[in-house]
């Protein structure tokens, strides 16, 4: 049996229910290569009462094997930071859990695509979600600029999520070096929303200018928001979030 438990985002969020399917559980994975925790493994392990084991994503596809090859005899567990489908390498793992015609439980919980609406920005007006990559030297993708441009251009907010170990202030860069190359000036007069740490006794969430904001210190996990046209009702939310 296969068990895929969303460990929500903070420490002590995970359900009763989760809690005590991997009391049972022969073994505990954590996958540990698409998220910077706020928090460490070993608390986690203090809080559950079972020893961990992590996978990186070079690991991913003997680890798919491995799990599934386990799952097939045991009942093995995987946490993973948020909810368990809000990413495709769990849904991929579900699905060759399924040809394999393994039992798979799924355990639901809190994720960043719903903790958002803390913002008071409204769900169903999201557009297309996108993520900023850490550019390097060879590697400099402006995918998710044109996203954002693409939901820009149907009235709809953007949700960018900021790739594993990359400073916020980086982030902001990327885009601000983006719009100066393409001279559009699309940032210009463009306010943003930062949101770190959602769901912890460290959030922080901040709205204002790019250049306002590129100067403010923000934890990991973080994502950047960029809203589109408002209801007056997310104006009045924004207002109270602004630098």
């Amino acid at each position: 049996m296969l068990y895929l438990i969303g460990l929500g985002l903070n420490l002590k969020s995970l359900s009763l229910d989760a809690f005590e399917t991997v009391k049972k559980c022969n073994s505990v994975y954590l996958e540990n290569y698409t998220i910077n925790f706020p928090y460490k493994i070993k608390e986690l392990e203090k809080v559950i009462g079972k020893e961990i084991k992590t996978a990186e994503r070079k690991d991913i596809e003997n680890f798919g094997d491995k799990i599934l090859d386990e799952a097939e005899k045991n009942n093995v567990a995987l946490l993973v930071y948020g909810d368990p489908l809000s990413a495709t390498t769990h849904s991929d793992l579900l699905l060759r859990a399924k040809k394999r015609k393994i039992s798979v439980r799924i355990f639901h919980n809190a994720t960043i695509l719903t903790a958002i609406a803390k913002t008071g920005l409204q769900l169903y007006k999201f557009g297309k979600t996108g993520s900023i990559p850490k550019w390097e030297k060879n590697y400099k993708p402006e995918s998710f600029y044109d996203l954002w441009i693409e939901n820009e251009n149907i009235k709809a907010h953007t949700l960018l999520l900021i790739d594993i170990s990359m400073p916020v202030k980086d982030a902001l860069n990327q885009l601000l070096e983006i719009s100066k190359k393409r001279k559009d000036r699309k940032l210009d007069n463009k306010d943003v929303l930062i949101c770190s740490n959602l769901g912890t006794d460290k959030e922080k969430i901040l709205f204002g200018s790019v250049k306002d904001l590129i100067g403010e210190n923000f934890d990991i996990p973080a994502c950047i928001i960029i809203p589109s046209e408002l209801h007056f009702i997310e104006k009045e939310f924004l207002n109270l979030l602004k630098k």
